[in-house]
């Protein structure tokens, strides 16, 4: 396919999506306004229904939450495709991990740099699980507070402590918590469907209105988000840690 094809092919397509984009962006309501009858009905039942302050994590994990389900899996996808394109492209080798990331130290880092992010790794830690604990109560959850959680790691990277990564995050505890992550999730909404009679139907008890022990299942699916999504991303930054380490052949 010659170079002019591909431009006009491109152009084509690229006027059809403008065109789509433009006539959805026209039907949509005023800025700032309420039009919607599923977001009423929402606003003005759901802390009831669901006993949780934060009207979002119920629509994500009750509401609509069989298309949460599905987009663990498009996660759980997306990590195992970096990592195997990734693992593809450097030689296998017989000996140690540790003994490679000898061979692959990095330049120092200043001890600026290396005071202030160990530094943060406790806060960030103690930060991801405070939004994750709390996803039910106040905006945040397993999405948010599992990608805070993973820039533990990538701190530790950064403080020339390649090292401390390979150790405090092995390779098959990753796999075995973003798969038990992902699992667990598939579990607990089957467990609605045989309980509740419906797929990811809210079968614990709700509990006390804005108590971190309430919304029944919310806490519990936020929990398994955030293993899936912390287990996840470290997986795929550890990926291009690797990788990084291996083009520069340090």
């Amino acid at each position: 396919m010659s170079p002019r094809v591909r431009l006009g092919m491109f152009v084509v397509g690229g006027i059809g999506l403008v065109a789509i984009l433009l006539w959805g962006v026209g039907g949509l309501p005023r800025f700032g306004s309420a039009e919607s009858r599923y977001a009423t009905y929402l606003n003005t039942h759901a802390v009831h229904q669901r006993h949780a302050t934060n009207v979002v994590s119920a629509v994500v994990f009750d509401y609509r939450g069989f298309d949460t389900l599905g987009e663990e899996f498009i996660l759980f996808a997306a990590v195992m495709g970096v990592t195997l394109l990734l693992r593809s492209q450097r030689e296998e080798h017989d000996d140690s991990p540790r003994d490679r990331a000898e061979a692959r130290r990095t330049a120092d880092t200043s001890d600026a740099v290396r005071v202030g992010t160990l530094a943060l790794i406790g806060p960030v830690w103690l930060l991801g699980l405070y939004v994750v604990a709390h996803g039910q109560l106040t905006p945040g959850g397993g999405f948010q507070g599992g990608v805070v959680l993973a820039a533990a790691p990538l701190l530790l990277f950064l403080a020339g402590r390649y090292l401390l990564v390979r150790n405090v995050h092995p390779m098959h505890a990753l796999d075995l918590a973003e798969g038990t992550g992902a699992g667990g999730f598939t579990v607990i909404a089957l467990l609605g469907a045989v309980i509740g009679a419906a797929v990811m139907a809210n079968f614990i008890g709700k509990g006390q209105v804005a108590s971190v022990f309430s919304g029944g299942t919310l806490p519990v699916f936020n929990l398994l988000v955030g293993l899936e999504v912390v287990a996840g991303v470290t997986l795929v930054l550890y990926e291009f840690m690797e990788q990084t380490l291996f083009v520069r052949g340090d």
